[in-house]
């Protein structure tokens, strides 16, 4: 029978079944992600179902919607809406749809799905819910979206908004 201690060079690295040097993450798991505009933005791990990486031409155009929608996306078996994500919020920078994949985020609140696409997925990253602070310097299109922020770097200002999936799922635009 293999121990933990089988997979490790040294045995001096396993102590009372714990690893050494591997810390505990502190705060909630979140995913990063940037806007066309160049705003980064942070949605819990728990409200996104996935991260999908579809050519431009998957997503199906509805007609006489919202130019913020830019259609509908067969994910398994199940038809989402598709917004720009940025442009959902009120930002005027569109989607750089001419590229062979569009980064999408499919949310999901109960039975609801939609998806946001997005200009860059920048990875999964533990935050401290406790360091958000309100919002500062955003748009009233995007106020009811944003649920606070993370200061990142006080020298340049740099933020990292956290969006609030719930409320983007059930907002009214979704209707055009």
């Amino acid at each position: 029978m293999l121990s933990s201690s089988d997979f490790l060079a040294d045995d001096s690295q396993v102590l009372d079944g714990n690893f050494q040097g591997l810390q505990t993450p502190e705060g909630d798991l979140h995913l990063r992600f940037s806007l066309s505009s160049g705003t980064e933005l942070a949605l819990p791990a728990v409200g996104v179902r996935e991260v999908i990486a579809t050519p431009p031409d998957r997503i199906t155009p509805v007609p006489n919607t919202s130019a913020t929608l830019l259609g509908v996306l067969n994910l398994r078996g199940q038809v989402i809406w598709v917004a720009d994500a940025g442009q959902f919020l009120g930002e005027e920078v569109p989607i750089n749809a001419d590229r062979p994949e569009i980064s999408i985020i499919a949310i999901e609140d109960e039975e609801l799905v939609v998806g946001l696409a997005v200009d860059q997925v920048k990875g999964m990253e533990w935050l401290n819910p406790e360091a958000i602070v309100p919002p500062g310097n955003i748009s009233d299109s995007m106020i009811p979206f944003i649920r606070g922020e993370w200061i990142m770097d006080e020298a340049s200002s740099q933020s990292l908004k956290l969006l609030d999936a719930v409320a983007v799922i059930r907002s009214a635009r979704w209707g055009g």
